[in-house]
C-alpha cells in the first residue's frame, strides 16, 4: 500500500469516526456531569458548575434519599414500571402476533387506532382522563397510572413486534401446529422466545418511559404515599431556591435503574431495533 493510498484511508477514518466520538463523548459527558456534581457542596457547584469536586460528599445522597422520602416513591414507581411492563409485554405480543399472522375483519381498523395512539399528542388528553377517572373514582389508587401507561405504550410496542413478526417465516409455526401444537403453544412455547430481542427493546423502552413519567403522575395523584420519583424531585426546588447538589443527588438515583436495564439488556435491545427496522 503506498503512502497516498494510507493517507486516503486514514482521513477516510477520521471523517466517519471522529464526528461519532465527539457525538458519543456529548451524549456521554452529561451523565458524567450529572454524577460528578452530585458529590459537590453547594459552595463548590456555585464556584464552578464543571469543575470537579475536591472532596467526595456522599452524604448528599443521604440528605436527598431522607429528604425527597425515596424509599416510598421508589417503591411506588418500581411497582407502576413492573405492573405496567408485564401488562405491556403480554398485550402486546398477542396483539403483535394475531395482526402479523392473521387476516380479520376490523384489522385495519385496529391499526388505525394504534397509528392514532402513536400521533396524537398524549398530554392534550390529560385533562379528559382525569375527568373520567375522577367520575368512575380511580384517582388516588394505587394502580391509577397503570392503565395509563398501559394504554400509551401499547402502540408502539405493538408496531415493533409486528414489524419484526413479519420477518420470520411462518414455517416454524405450521411444523409444530402438525405436530399437534395448539395456538397459545406456538405463541408463547415457540414464537416467543425466537422474538427475545424485540421483546428486551420493549422492555427498555417501557421502563423508561413509565419510570420518567411526570405530567399524569402529577395531576392523578395527590396522596403523598402514592407519588414517584419525578414527582419526588420537585422537592428540592422551590419559588426562591434550588439546592442543585441535592437535586442532583435525586437525579442521579433516579436514574441508576433505568441505566442499570439499559447495560444488562443492550445487547438484545441493539439487535431488537436493528432487526424489526430490517424485517419490518
Amino acid at each position: 500500500m503506498t503512502i497516498a493510498m494510507r493517507i486516503k484511508k486514514y482521513l477516510a477514518w477520521a471523517v466517519v469516526n471522529i464526528p461519532i466520538l465527539a457525538l458519543s463523548l456529548s451524549c456521554i459527558y452529561p451523565v458524567v456531569w450529572l454524577l460528578y456534581s452530585s458529590l459537590k457542596t453547594d459552595q463548590e457547584f456555585a464556584v464552578s458548575p464543571v469543575a470537579l469536586p475536591k472532596i467526595l460528599h456522599f452524604g448528599n445522597y443521604i440528605t436527598a434519599f431522607a429528604r425527597a422520602k425515596f424509599s416510598v416513591f421508589f417503591f411506588n414507581s418500581l411497582l407502576n414500571s413492573i405492573a405496567s411492563l408485564l401488562l405491556v409485554l403480554v398485550i402486546s405480543f398477542v396483539m403483535g402476533y394475531l395482526l402479523s399472522r392473521y387476516r380479520f375483519p376490523g384489522r385495519n381498523l385496529i391499526y388505525m387506532i394504534l397509528m392514532a395512539g402513536i400521533m396524537i399528542p398524549v398530554y392534550a388528553l390529560i385533562v379528559p382522563i382525569f375527568i373520567q377517572f375522577k367520575n368512575i373514582g380511580l384517582l388516588n389508587n394505587r394502580f391509577t397510572l397503570v392503565p395509563i401507561y398501559v394504554a400509551f405504550e401499547l402502540p408502539t410496542a405493538i408496531f415493533l413486534i409486528d414489524g419484526y413478526l413479519k420477518g420470520i417465516s411462518v414455517d416454524l409455526e405450521e411444523a409444530a401446529t402438525i405436530d399437534g401444537a395448539g395456538m397459545p403453544r406456538v405463541m408463547f412455547s415457540i414464537m416467543l422466545p425466537v422474538c427475545r430481542p424485540i421483546m428486551m427493546t420493549v422492555v427498555i423502552l417501557t421502563f423508561m418511559h413509565v419510570w420518567n413519567e411526570f405530567p399524569f403522575a402529577q395531576v392523578m395523584i395527590n396522596k403523598e404515599a402514592l407519588k414517584t420519583i419525578p414527582i419526588g424531585l420537585t422537592y428540592f426546588t422551590s419559588q426562591y431556591m434550588t439546592q442543585y447538589t441535592l437535586l442532583l443527588a435525586a437525579l442521579a438515583m433516579a436514574t441508576i435503574p433505568v441505566l442499570t436495564i439499559y447495560l444488562f439488556f443492550y445487547n438484545k435491545i441493539m439487535e431488537g431495533m436493528m432487526a424489526g427496522a430490517i424485517k419490518g
